[in-house]
């Protein structure tokens, strides 16, 4: 390829035009991935090392300061220097050994930065091609979600997708030895790895002869995009806890013996015991009313979600950052991180729940569908529902429990 460029450069030099410029041009055209020709360069590959910022990181490659900063000014509006990731990959190109070219950053696993490091001085992003499977998984549960997934030849990705679109309706620290799921979804691969679940179009989670169904239907309307088979929404008004916690440590009582004081008191509440700095997240959306140091209590934050319902979170190490009274929160949002604070034995989260103002327990509170399908799609859902279920079920009557698979 080098040696057709050279002579289809050679043969217009003639012309009177500059034979690098030429060849440069035909690097172009001829559609080189990184957007310069590799194949006469020399590579070295590294990665960036603790304490490296951009400009250490160019001097260590043979660029002096002053082209350093001329091409850090050159990239602002394409690359921000001060997200340079320590343990990312490069590969530095050579046209002689103390002649640096180009830069090519890994920036994440789908897109490179590629910097020209000779006057004119830029640079420009390349996105890596990306292909997207359709895929049918069915696992069920012996050991514990992540392992029993991974286990199969899941990854990681579409635990998160599962646990995010049952996050209202299954208790996903609470999963028995066998439940089940199967799953209609997509993967994103690039450079032969997964690296993202882009659609999780259908699946059922199963226990005791129960299936609960989730089907991906759009409304275009900006909201919910998941449903079960009587068309009510997966997500409901509240998350099932604010964390990801290793025990219920003490339950909803009106006559708990405190660990600290030895006294029986009420406890009206749910104590999550997890370690020290675990993000704690609002159950719902509403209005920050407190955030404040409450003795007892420690660092605490009470939020109201409605004229009905309320939640406080007790002794946090610490509230996220930017937080403040009176400032809406969304569901799911980080709002501080457990911790021992106030009369507590040990790193824990005092989580409690009032319903028009009087205590109820965390466990046992109904949510609603937070909001329906609409009438007018009832059709076209049901029409969706029916597709899914039929594909699955075809899949099933295979008898290829426990595997994961493309779909062709």
């Amino acid at each position: 390829m080098i040696l057709a460029i050279l002579a289809l450069a050679s043969s217009c030099a003639g012309a009177g035009q500059n034979v690098e410029q030429q060849i440069e041009n035909v690097c172009e055209e001829v559609s080189w991935p990184l957007g310069f020709c590799t194949d006469s360069l020399d590579v070295v590959d590294g990665k960036v090392k603790n304490g490296q910022f951009f400009s250490t990181l160019l001097g260590s490659l043979g660029m002096s300061a002053q082209d350093a900063y001329n091409l850090t000014q050159a990239c602002s509006d394409v690359f921000d220097v001060k997200t340079l990731r320590v343990g990312n990959s490069y590969q530095a190109y050579y046209s002689e050994p103390d002649s640096l070219e180009y830069l090519v950053y890994d920036r994440d696993r789908t897109s490179r930065i590629v910097f020209s490091c000779r006057s004119p001085y830029g640079a420009w992003v390349y996105e890596k091609p990306v292909t997207v499977v359709d895929r049918y998984a069915d696992v069920t549960i012996n050991t514990s979600l992540w392992v029993d997934m991974i286990e199969a030849g899941a990854s990681p990705e579409l635990i998160i997708s599962l646990s995010d679109i049952y996050a209202w309706t299954v208790d996903f620290f609470g999963l028995q030895k066998g439940d089940r799921f199967r799953v209609l979804y997509e993967e994103k691969m690039c450079d032969g790895e997964v690296v993202a679940v882009d659609t999780v179009r259908y699946a059922i989670f199963s226990r005791g002869g129960q299936d609960l169904p989730s089907i991906m239907f759009d409304q275009k309307d900006g909201g919910n995009i998941y449903w079960n088979e009587k068309g009510e929404s997966m997500r409901k008004a509240f998350l099932k806890a604010p964390l990801k916690f290793s025990r219920i440590s003490s339950g909803f009582s009106y006559a708990r013996r405190h660990p600290v004081t030895r006294k029986v008191q009420p406890h009206t509440g749910v104590d999550y015991a997890a370690p020290k700095g675990t993000p704690v997240m609002t159950i719902g959306d509403g209005v920050i009313t407190s955030m404040k140091y409450e003795g007892a209590g420690g660092n605490t934050i009470r939020i109201r979600h409605n004229s009905v319902y309320s939640t406080a979170y007790l002794h946090l190490s610490g509230y996220a950052k930017g937080l403040k009274t009176g400032q809406r929160v969304r569901q799911g949002q980080v709002i501080g991180y457990v911790g021992s604070t106030g009369r507590s034995t040990g790193p824990h989260l005092d989580f409690r729940v009032w319903k028009n103002g009087s205590p109820i327990n965390p466990l046992k509170m109904q949510s609603p569908p937070a909001e329906p399908l609409k009438p007018d799609n009832r059709q076209a859902f049901e029409h969706v529902y029916e597709k899914y279920r039929a594909q699955t079920d075809t899949i099933y009557a295979r008898d290829i429990a426990g595997k994961i698979f493309d779909i062709l």
